[in-house]
């Protein structure tokens, strides 16, 4: 133990804050790495878990569409699941997950006979359940898949948002190849939440440009139905007729006369989707915040589904003036709350694609501000969560997952390439590269460590601020994500496995073990 108390001290001498399980674990002298054997992990957590702040009861509540029974399907991308929800009491009946072929929902319909079928925005994958319970898939499209409809006559539709932009008419059975329709909607979105009209004309809006057009759908020809919008997300016609849009960017439901816009409920920026029941009741969901609500004939609200924190990723400790906050990137928030109590202290939302925030995958301290960096930007942004301003950006990146302070520049991880990169304001150089999944980033001050998601690999990349030969600090994990320092140890979260284990003396000890994270 001396002499490894010795050594320690020798390598924090030489500049470096490594502690002793570091030196164990990575050594300090460029010499070979000890490796945690995580075969021996042992089974009974250390820790005690506490519940600090919960969400929403909705991983991002997406899609809306009734059943012919009448219960609500709501889709979800980052819960990776379809709830069926009671729509009276917001009871949940069912939910269909990966055990039932459901990947990423983005949007869910029902068509004439009553099979159902979703999107998977992630993948491009178009499937459902035939109305005899076979799992169908009916087309495979490049990612990007978002809304979908059946016509009255069981022709399926379905068109792209954010990660493409065309419009499709696709064989429900997969047999067909998908026929294009339009292919000129964009830049970064073709339709969104979709609807027939009364005309038999597909209507759809564009987000990007604040209108709503229709399509004859045989034809491919189209016409401007209404602009003016802030952020449209949704269309939907009631049992009159009348053509109502959700406008995301404002947080409103507008109906929708000619020229006369009018406000029938307002709730909060970020919704995602409406859905009218066969009385006329209109239910609105939230991609931010996850809730799903229902709109009374007076215009206000009743919570089916609880919104709050929907989608976590990263989290950090900010002080700032004195005070602490535990803020959580939340995707398409951030999201602070009281250490102490768990209390909600603020939360910024941020409107997909034209937000000021910008979305949040990954959020880690820096002095007073905080710095955000998100695959569906493809940015790292340096964020003043007072002024709620960006003080400086890197864009063009590769799909960015993580990003951290370090050394003389920003530490990102970027899985687009495989690399860690060094973002400065002159510029950016490679820390490493050659990974496959590059994911999560931690320092002690003087090493930079990295996750390997799919390698399942803890390794040490870079010292003193400088590039180094990446060396194995911990191997055989099941999908590490999130690390994080902890003393002298390091403290790994296994996404696939929701264990935390803190690596202590080349040794891993299981923290705690919480749920697991989903596919997307």
């Amino acid at each position: 133990m001396a002499k490894r108390q010795g050594r320690t001290a020798a390598c924090r001498r030489l500049g470096g804050v490594i502690g002793m399980a570091a030196w164990v674990l990575a050594g300090c002298d460029g010499g070979r790495p000890a490796t945690a054997d995580l075969d021996a992990v042992p089974p009974q957590p250390t820790a005690k878990l506490s519940v600090l702040a919960t969400g929403a009861g909705i991983s991002g509540a997406n899609g809306l569409h009734f059943s012919p029974d009448g219960l609500l399907y709501v889709a979800s991308v980052i819960g990776s699941e379809i709830v069926v929800l009671d729509p009276d009491s917001g009871e949940v009946r069912q939910r269909l997950t990966a055990a039932d072929g459901v990947e990423g929902p983005d949007d869910v319909a029902f068509a004439p006979d009553g099979a159902f079928y979703w999107t998977s925005i992630l993948t491009g994958e178009v499937a459902g359940y035939t109305a005899d319970g076979r799992r169908v898939t009916a087309a495979r499209l490049t990612p990007g898949v978002n809304p979908l409809t059946f016509a009255d006559d069981g022709r399926l539709f379905v068109s792209q948002c954010f990660f493409d932009d065309k419009l499709y008419e696709v064989d429900p059975a997969g047999e067909r190849a998908p026929r294009l329709i339009a292919d000129d909607l964009g830049p970064g979105c073709g339709l969104n939440g979709m609807d027939w009209g009364p005309d038999g004309r597909l209507y759809g809006p564009r987000w990007f440009r604040g209108e709503v057009v229709s399509f004859d759908v045989d034809s491919g020809e189209r016409r401007l139905e209404a602009d003016g919008i802030d952020v449209p997300a949704a269309v939907k016609f009631d049992s009159k007729g009348r053509l109502h849009v959700l406008d995301t960017g404002r947080g409103e439901v507008v109906r929708i006369d000619g020229d006369e816009h009018t406000v029938v409920a307002r709730l909060t920026p970020g919704l995602d989707n409406i859905a009218f029941d066969d009385r006329d009741r209109l239910f609105v969901s939230s991609f931010t915040d996850g809730f799903v609500d229902r709109v009374e004939a007076d215009g206000s609200l009743t919570e089916l589904s609880p919104g709050g924190m929907a989608h976590p990723g990263g989290v950090t400790v900010l002080n700032r003036d004195g005070t602490s906050q535990v803020v959580v990137a939340d995707l398409h928030s951030i999201r602070g709350f009281d250490p102490a109590s768990g209390k909600a202290t603020f939360t910024q939302r941020n409107i997909l694609g034209v937000g000021a925030l910008g979305s949040a995958l990954s959020v880690a301290a820096d002095g007073d501000n905080l710095i955000l960096a998100s695959f569906t930007d493809n940015n790292v942004r340096v964020w003043d969560p007072v002024a709620e301003q960006t003080l400086a950006r890197w864009n063009d990146l590769a799909l960015p997952v993580s990003a951290i302070r370090y050394g003389p520049g920003i530490a990102v991880a970027v899985h687009g390439t495989g690399q860690v990169l060094l973002l400065q304001e002159d510029g950016q150089s490679v820390l490493a590269q050659g990974f496959e999944a590059p994911t999560g980033l931690a320092t002690d001050g003087d090493s930079l460590y990295l996750t390997e998601r799919a390698r399942g690999q803890v390794l040490r990349i870079a010292r003193g601020g400088s590039a180094m030969e990446p060396e194995v600090v911990a191997q055989g994990l099941e999908a590490p994500e999130g690390v994080a320092v902890l003393g002298d140890d390091l403290v790994v979260v296994e996404g696939e496995t929701g264990r935390v284990l803190r690596l202590h003396d080349g040794s891993p000890v299981l923290l705690a073990a919480v749920s697991p994270g989903t596919p997307p």
